[in-house]
């Protein structure tokens, strides 16, 4: 698709994008991530289409207004499934729907999606042309370069030609080969080596289309460097282990003035949301747990760590608990690695 017709948030300029992660980026997370970085696209976890068609939805695709823009990622390799479940999405109101064609875990190899898709480009190109004909938002595609023994040359660039054509509005590439045999899904985050100049070299290619990269990407202002060559950075662990570190999307990112994070604001604003979740028959940590590393190298950190780990699982917990480990934490300004 031309750069000009680009719907939405890929419409212009440069994108950063907190990537899908199975278990942890939960509307929970995702709302938190949004206080620190309300320019960032947020993905969802990976929800196969088959549980959208035939599971609980509004627990399944419910979400806060406040995580806007949000892109949903789709899990699964039937065309008329996962168009099905793209249209459901859409009523939802979700921004963006993604296939999922990287994550190589033991579950998305025995349902055959995937990163197993990547031998298959032409039907994932089948698939993304369903999808793109049930909705009227953007439809877009997260590879790997390759899995197993295919050349990345190659099978990058059948994936991308079949997205292509189908009319996606943007490939997100995790520049590592993922091996399907003889290594788990987390040796397949850190062992297979980076190839950046992989996608840079797609970039090359294919100039008219959306390219982001994903992979290895630990800090903001690393991320930001690879927008000389490319559209959009997506990072994954390194935003969740480190979600102060987010806060620097606006300026490293956007071109936004620096601003200071009001910290007793944005507690604030959390144990009130987290009220409001426990008030719906939710827990303490299933919000806490996703704010665990947010003073990661500052004075007091430890403290922090230890109170949300431990206290906020107990029954009695209440979301005061949060502004009690924050009066633990010492803000400098310059985080230290041996910080307590």
């Amino acid at each position: 698709m031309p750069a000009s017709a680009r719907p939405s948030h890929y419409a212009s300029g440069p994108l950063f994008a907190v990537a899908p992660m199975i278990d942890w980026t939960d509307r929970r997370c995702r709302f938190f991530h949004r206080l620190l970085a309300p320019d960032a696209l947020l993905y969802t976890e990976m929800i196969v289409a088959d549980a959208v068609l035939h599971g609980d939805r509004e627990r399944l695709l419910g979400f806060d207004s406040e995580e806007h823009p949000l892109a949903l990622q789709l899990g699964g390799s039937d065309p008329a499934k996962l168009a099905e479940a793209a249209r459901i999405a859409e009523g939802f109101g979700y921004d963006e729907i993604n296939l999922n064609v990287g994550c190589p875990s033991d579950r998305v190899q025995s349902g055959a999606f995937g990163a197993c898709l990547m031998l298959q480009p032409a039907l994932v190109g089948e698939c993304l042309s369903a999808m793109r004909q049930a909705v009227s938002i953007p439809v877009t595609v997260k590879c790997r370069i390759g899995v197993d023994d295919q050349d990345p040359e190659a099978a990058l660039d059948a994936l991308a030609d079949a997205a292509v054509e189908a009319g996606v509005s943007a490939i997100w590439v995790h520049a590592r080969k993922a091996w399907l045999q003889g290594l788990s899904p987390k040796e397949n985050r850190d062992i297979p080596p980076l190839d950046y100049s992989r996608v840079v070299r797609l970039k090359a290619r294919l100039p008219d289309m959306f390219i982001g990269l994903n992979g290895g990407l630990t800090s903001v202002r690393m991320a930001a460097e690879h927008l000389k060559c490319l559209d959009g950075v997506m990072m994954g662990r390194g935003a969740y282990g480190n979600p102060s570190d987010l806060a620097e999307v606006g300026p490293l990112v956007y071109d936004r003035p620096p601003a200071e994070v009001d910290y007793p604001a944005l507690l604030q604003r959390m144990a009130d949301y987290a009220g409001a979740h426990m008030a719906r028959g939710g827990r303490l940590s299933q919000v806490t747990r996703h704010m665990v590393g947010l003073f990661q190298g500052q004075p007091g950190a430890r403290r922090w760590r230890q109170i949300l780990s431990e206290r906020a699982v107990r029954p009695d917990a209440t979301p005061d608990l949060l502004l009690e480990a924050f009066s633990y934490v010492s803000l400098t300004g310059t985080p230290t690695e041996t910080a307590a």
